[in-house]
């Protein structure tokens, strides 16, 4: 643990949680004599500067690796880049790459650190705000092929002109083989050719028409790529890349200029990597849809909402601004909507102030201002403006509201003001059923479980039923990064597909048939067996497992070996020594209530008998692991070597001992289709099951039982969200919509309806249904899409 002191935050404080923990090693900058008495086994190193320390660390670890790593630096778009690079690589080479926007002189080593044997590619970006801060950034990573996204004005205060700043962030590549970016950014390129090293290759591009690329002085290689840009017929655009008498198209599925940029960059990044150009296209084809905590929708009348409901202060502020000036497309006006900032130390007179400066920087034209601190120091804006005392004093404007037109809006507030209102209001609506997984709230679930695993316990992971209706591929590459130690799917084909992805975690196939083996062992896959058919399926076939994993049947009496198949397991096993036998496990039938605990409890010693009887006669000692999420909070002497983590992850704590620990991944979102008024008498629906008892409203809504929205939620069982108002379901469920009594509530037609989610648990659903939330999870049709983001 590196104790690092900040303005508001001294990491010293920590040490005392951290010892508890199992924390052993700290690097601290002052030391206390009564430390060494309260923590005997600690290691703690005293250093002047504990962040230099850490850069130093992670520069040593950086210089043990001889692979490429690509830095990536500019003003605005380095996130963007690097998390696209990195997934149109991911199928072809196993990828690190810095976790969220960490390109700071803390983030960067965070980043650098994660390198490990395995990784074929490193992906990190830097980001600087002030001189002399990128020499410390370029040891660390040393980038063997760079990308300078672009330069705009974030951050410019620290620097005395756009040149100078280009200078600084050009210093990443003084000691690159090769380096890409835009000839469409002057300064940009003047500072490279100061700054890359003799023996550099700089892979220029320009759109047509653009700026032509500088001579490059000796010793320094160019390639010019000439970019071509027309719409394409099915929507997007084509970008033609012309390099010599060499062109070659590819289809970009969008069409801001921003967006084109990022994908350029990452294009020919991807080709002097090796990828064929069918590999890169089909990279851009599935890029993620990541939305992060920035994500940019279609407003009303021409208008592009940049919506940014999360957080405000000033450092965010200045982010969010970059960010917008990269999606000002011609003929737009720029607006700020914007809440009180948290004013972290400032009098107010100073902070608004800065905040009137920054606005003016990144050429705002209008500011919406929200919050009586907005209101009190409205005369620090000098630009056209409307403040209100309240959000909802704003949407109560309606001439306002309808005022928006042809305009680049930021909407950026702190949570309690409740933006996301704004956004609605704003924003045109968006007609499809998409289910939201918060990366995010995965992560915190997943080290929930591991705060209550003992040191040196291992997890491994269930991803399987499509990652419990989740979206299998980004979880397993989140819990890839994560270092989880195993994934487990239930059949070889799901496998297959995370290792086509790139994913390179062992896995565990869970319910392997004969005629899969083939393809498990051609991707390195390892069958969990648990009879003594499949045992000798294995054996049979022209090629073996190299590693298995032997399911133990302790009392679930669904699969596994008993205790009387032991002797013949254990002599087809010693008849096939060049197998190893990862681990042996079996599962608790009742580790979700304390009412089995007697049961568990003599399941766990006959578990231990047979795997003692296991390990004596084979002479290995596999892993040995017994417990599920359930489990995991119960049972913590049953862990043994490993844990297996499953619904928990996914925000379900089904012994409902730690209520309100877990973090819900997952909403499920429509839309109403139609509204309409039915008359008292008459009926709605199949089999004329909804009746209307008085004059109703009714509305549709575009999900049914084909995308996981059970017939059991039919008349009046099931209700919706909808603007936070509870809809019950009337008369039956159909395949593809479903019908709501929307009497009396204030709803409209594309209104995003909730079908779980904030103010809806899974669980409420669940009960409706008479099930379990695994089942509503698994049960959500693929047809309905899956978007990631972070916060």
């Amino acid at each position: 643990f590196f104790a690092i002191k900040g303005p508001r935050h001294d990491g010293h404080s920590y040490l005392p949680a951290l010892y508890q923990k199992g924390v052993r090693n700290f690097v601290v900058s002052h030391y206390q004599q009564e430390w060494a008495q309260q923590w005997p086994q600690a290691n703690i190193l005293q250093c002047p500067n504990v962040v230099l320390a850490l850069q130093h660390l992670a520069a040593w670890h950086r210089a043990r690796f001889k692979v490429p790593v690509v830095g990536i630096t500019g003003s605005n778009g380095k996130t963007i880049v690097k998390e696209w690079l990195s997934a149109m690589l991911l199928p072809y080479k196993k990828v690190v790459k810095s976790p969220k926007s960490y390109n700071s002189q803390i983030g960067v080593p965070l980043s650098v650190w994660g390198l490990e044997p395995e990784h074929q590619t490193g992906i990190f970006e830097a980001g600087i705000s002030e001189r002399h801060e990128m020499a410390a950034l370029q040891r660390i990573m040393a980038p063997t092929l760079g990308i300078f996204t672009n330069l705009g004005t974030a951050h410019s205060e620290g620097f005395e002109s756009q040149a100078q700043k280009a200078a600084e962030k050009a210093l990443l590549f003084s000691q690159s083989q090769t380096v890409v970016y835009s000839t469409a950014y002057k300064e940009v390129e003047t500072a490279l050719l100061a700054a890359v090293p003799q023996g550099c290759t700089l892979l220029s591009w320009q759109f047509e028409k653009g700026q032509p690329p500088a001579k490059a002085p000796a010793g320094v290689q160019q390639v010019h790529h000439q970019v071509h840009i027309a719409p394409a017929a099915h929507g997007g655009v084509t970008a033609q890349l012309q390099q010599g008498q060499h062109s070659q198209p590819y289809h970009l599925p969008f069409t801001d200029h921003a967006s084109i940029e990022n994908a350029l960059h990452c294009i020919i990044t991807a080709r002097h990597l090796g990828l064929s150009v069918q590999q890169v296209q089909k990279g851009i084809e599935s890029l993620p849809t990541l939305a992060m905590r920035l994500s940019v929708k279609q407003g009303k009348q021409q208008c592009l909402l940049i919506d940014d409901t999360y957080n405000n202060d000033v450092a965010g502020l200045e982010v969010a601004l970059g960010f917008m000036q990269q999606h000002l497309q011609p003929g737009m006006t720029q607006t700020v909507v914007l809440s009180d900032i948290a004013q972290a130390g400032q009098s107010p007179e100073s902070l608004y102030a800065r905040v009137a400066q920054l606005l003016q920087a990144y050429q705002v034209q209008r500011v919406v201002g929200i919050g009586p601190e907005m209101v009190a120091h409205q005369q620090a804006f000098n630009m056209p403006g409307t403040f209100y005392s309240s959000t909802q004093a704003f949407l109560q404007n309606h001439k306002a509201l309808a005022a928006f037109a042809n305009e680049l809006v930021l909407v950026k507030g702190a949570r309690h003001f409740g933006f996301e209102r704004i956004v609605q209001a704003l924003q045109e609506k968006n007609h499809r059923t998409v289910l939201e997984i918060n990366l995010e709230a995965l992560t915190h679930n997943l080290n929930f479980y591991r705060d209550h695993m003992g040191p040196g316990t291992k997890l491994m992971v269930m991803v399987k039923a499509f990652a419990y209706g989740s979206g299998s591929v980004p979880v397993a590459r989140l819990l890839q990064y994560q270092q989880a130690h195993y994934l487990a799917v239930a059949y070889t084909d799901e496998g297959v597909t995370l290792r086509k992805e790139g994913i390179t975690l062992p896995i565990m196939v869970m319910n392997p048939s004969p005629e899969s083996l083939p393809d498990l062992l051609a991707y390195g896959l390892e069958p969990e067996v648990y009879s003594l058919a499949i045992l000798k399926a294995l054996f049979e076939g022209p090629r073996q497992p190299a590693a298995i994993h032997l399911k133990l049947d302790t009392g679930m009496h669904r699969l596994g070996f008993t205790q009387q198949d032991l002797p013949a397991l254990l002599q087809m096993l010693k008849a096939h020594p060049q197998v190893q036998v990862k681990s042996m496990f079996s599962h608790l039938a009742g580790a979700d209530s304390s009412e089995h605990n007697d049961y568990s409890k003599q399941q766990a010693e006959l578990f231990v008998q047979m795997c003692q009887t296991i390990e004596q006669a084979l002479g290995q000692k596999p892993l040995r692991h017994l417990v599920n999420s359930a489990g995991i909070l119960r049972f913590p002497e049953y862990h043994f070597d490993m844990v297996r983590l499953g619904i928990g992850l996914y925000g379900v704590e089904s012994n409902q001992l730690y209520p309100e620990a877990l973090r819900p991944i997952s909403t499920l979102k429509t839309f109403v289709s139609q509204i309409k008024t039915v008359e008292k008498g008459q009926t709605v629906g199949y089999g004329r099951k909804g009746v209307a008892r008085q004059r109703t409203q009714v509305a549709t809504i575009a999900i049914g039982y084909a995308d996981g929205f059970s017939r059991l939620l039919s008349n009046g069982v099931g209700h919706v969200l909808i603007k936070g108002q509870k809809a019950p379901v009337l008369g039956n469920v159909c395949m593809d919509m479903t019908m709501l009594d929307v009497s009396g509530l204030d709803v409209e037609e594309g209104d995003e309806v909730i079908v779980f989610g904030p103010g809806l648990p899974i669980a409420q659903l669940a009960s409706w249904m008479q099930t379990i939330p695994y089942e509503v999870l698994t049960s959500i049709g693929e047809r309905v899409k899956r978007i990631f983001f972070t916060e």
